[in-house]
């Protein structure tokens, strides 16, 4: 594989340029009202328990004990989140009961044979640790950190997304979702002096650029890597449209991960590949800057939208111009992108206007593929468009 990557140039500049996106920001108030609204109506229905990855005919479920999943750690963020704009106790003591389990969780190891530990245990515990100083979230995600490493392979230089690790048919999948979970290596070197955390983090994310991102810089939702050779094998999809389409939440993560990963390693072509990245998603957006489940789709395809990947590209979009030069000629375009998408959001696909959907952001799609969670809500699009919103209404230090 070449790793020369076609940087598209931005089509069509003026429909990123507003100046009152800019200047006049009353519309995140009243967004930030919604996120608060329905964060509480939750609290009543799940209260210490969790809601479901996504909805079911517009409601989500109650998870207890062990019927858990990767995505937990969204709802405890959004507790976080709302307990840092608020300041009020009910959020934190709700997230404080969370991290108990979280801790309890990973000592009994209960569903987490899998790379997302990142997204379960930064959200809830080393946000609670950051936040708090809580000694209890430090230890938990420590652990979960731990857990983390044992899935990396050597020759490879890649953490295994998901399954046994001596499964043939799951052996070897990296996946461009774990851009989200090295942070929590970092994190941990941070913590613990102790370097082959992020060292091995640093060598995952180098093949990640290397081989789930194309020429083109469309990416790959998964690539598979011979776990005995170390040779690349193929790339595949999981949730796109088929293996050489471009599954959009995918991008997102793409744009948001590889910028985390810069933060930590200030490899300056991590930024960089994160701009391409997000030159190829802004130029596939519909006339309302709402993607696509996959960018293979266009206006009139009659395919539903991912709300959970619009948001993520905005959390992406934000952060990276934090650390772009002032004179790069095209921070000022990302910034508008990031509040003309979030702005849309906020007009056109929020439950603002019913009290019986459960979720934040109408329209999202779970896995198109499997049938699961198509146009409903869900709990990571919930999460970081609330995340946005706060980073818009103060200066917010990263959970990640």
């Amino acid at each position: 594989m070449s790793n020369v990557i076609k940087k598209e140039r931005i089509i069509n500049h003026d429909r990123f340029f507003n100046i009152e996106e800019i200047t006049k920001k009353d519309w995140v108030e009243k967004a930030l009202e919604h996120v608060l609204k329905k964060i509480d109506q939750n609290l009543t229905r799940f209260g210490e328990d969790f809601p479901s990855a996504s909805t079911k005919d517009s409601k989500y479920l109650k998870v207890s004990g062990d019927d858990v999943d990767w995505t937990e750690g969204f709802w405890t963020g959004m507790l976080w989140l709302a307990f840092e704009i608020t300041n009020d106790q009910k959020y934190k003591r709700i997230a404080d009961i969370q991290v108990k389990r979280f801790k309890e969780r990973i000592k009994k190891q209960i569903k987490t044979n899998t790379h997302d530990l990142g997204f379960l245990y930064s959200l809830s515990c080393v946000s609670a640790y950051k936040l708090t100083g809580n000694q209890e979230a430090k230890e938990a995600a420590l652990l979960a950190a731990d857990l983390l490493i044992m899935r990396y392979h050597e020759k490879a230089g890649i953490l295994q997304a998901w399954g046994d690790l001596n499964n043939p048919e799951e052996s070897g999948r990296m996946i461009i979702d774990c851009n989200l979970n090295l942070p929590l290596l970092y994190w941990a070197t941070e913590e613990t002096g102790d370097k082959r955390y992020a060292t091995l983090a640093r060598n995952h994310i180098q093949n990640a650029k290397k081989y789930l991102v194309r020429n083109d810089a469309s990416t790959f939702h998964t690539y598979f890597m011979d776990v005995v050779t170390g040779e690349p094998i193929a790339g595949k999809t999981h949730q796109g449209y088929s293996d050489d389409s471009c599954w959009s939440r995918g991008q997102a993560w793409g744009i948001y991960g590889f910028t985390l990963n810069y933060i930590y390693t200030k490899d300056t072509s991590l930024l960089e590949l994160s701009k391409t990245l997000a030159n190829y998603f802004l130029n596939r957006l519909p006339k309302d800057h709402v993607c696509y489940w996959d960018l293979i789709f266009t206006e009139g395809s009659g395919q539903e939208r991912d709300s959970s990947a619009a948001s993520i590209s905005v959390c992406g979009l934000l952060e990276m111009i934090k650390h772009l030069p002032l004179l790069d000629e095209e921070k000022v375009l990302y910034e508008h992108a990031a509040l003309i998408i979030l702005k849309s959001l906020s007009e056109n696909y929020t439950t603002i206007e019913s009290d019986q959907q459960h979720g934040l952001l109408r329209h999202g799609v779970y896995n198109k593929p499997r049938a699961i969670g198509i146009d409903e809500s869900n709990l990571w699009g919930d999460y970081y468009y609330f995340e946005a919103l706060v980073r818009l209404s103060k200066s917010w230090n990263l959970y990640w």
